[in-house]
């Protein structure tokens, strides 16, 4: 597995690649100081996931991440040294899959990135689940694309996750806390912010609207139904 470790720190560096090698003896850690350096290591490198600390001497890791997802849903979890909200939904809001706050314990640090892998791991056969068709919208769980008309719609693999549970359940009420637990794998209150977050970026890749929904329904208070398609399950 290879793991990109972007900080400016270099002790931090040091401490997290002593970390997990001693803690995991496959992982090979690459190393990037500034955004325009991480940036060119994700095309060149392709890491397996990315450590991303917001705070770089050249740009922040919002913007680096913003520009690592215009070309690249390699999972990445955000480092933060203010355990805000505020600078965790905007992490989210970026494209960001998890996210740990400084001063971390190694061993937390590598738990998340265990978990995250975990969750998203591509090569697991996805459930066997009919394609979904609704107003435009195409959704092939098993060949991993979307498409609303003939535009091709890009998704991180946390936003993968949660679209694959409600394609799963089409027609049925998601309730919130089931969503968040099959995304983050742990149960925190905080999580379920972090999902509203997520599924405004879905309803934005798709155009859709939580006013008028044509694809994502929010039941308040309770969760959230992808409305039934062609191929769906009625409710």
């Amino acid at each position: 597995m290879k793991l990109l470790l972007v900080d400016d720190d270099p002790e931090i560096r040091s401490s997290v690649r002593l970390g997990f090698e001693l803690q995991w003896r496959d992982v090979e850690i690459v190393e990037a100081d500034r955004g325009a350096d991480a940036l060119a290591r994700v095309e060149q490198e392709r890491p397996d996931l990315v450590l991303l600390d917001i705070g770089l001497p050249d740009m922040d890791g919002y913007r680096v991440l913003r520009e690592i997802r215009a070309f690249s849903s390699v999972p990445v979890i955000m480092l933060t040294a203010r355990d805000e909200p505020i600078d965790k939904v905007r992490g989210l809001e970026a494209g960001a899959d998890d996210y740990v706050a400084k001063p971390f314990d190694h061993l937390e640090l590598m738990a998340r990135v265990r978990a995250v892998l975990r969750r998203l791991d591509l090569k697991a056969p996805p459930e066997r689940v009919a394609p979904y068709r609704r107003d435009g919208l195409a959704i092939d769980v098993a060949a991993r694309e979307v498409h609303v008309g003939d535009r091709r719609v890009v998704l991180t693999p946390t936003e993968w996750r949660v679209l694959e549970l409600l394609v799963a359940n089409a027609g049925w009420i998601v309730p919130r806390e089931r969503i968040a637990s099959r995304v983050w794998g742990r149960d925190d209150p905080g999580d379920l912010d972090a999902l509203r977050v997520f599924i405004r970026r879905l309803r934005d890749k798709l155009g859709d609207d939580a006013r008028s929904p044509l694809y994502i329904e929010t039941v308040r208070g309770v969760g959230y139904r992808l409305l039934a398609g062609d191929a769906a399950p009625s409710a």
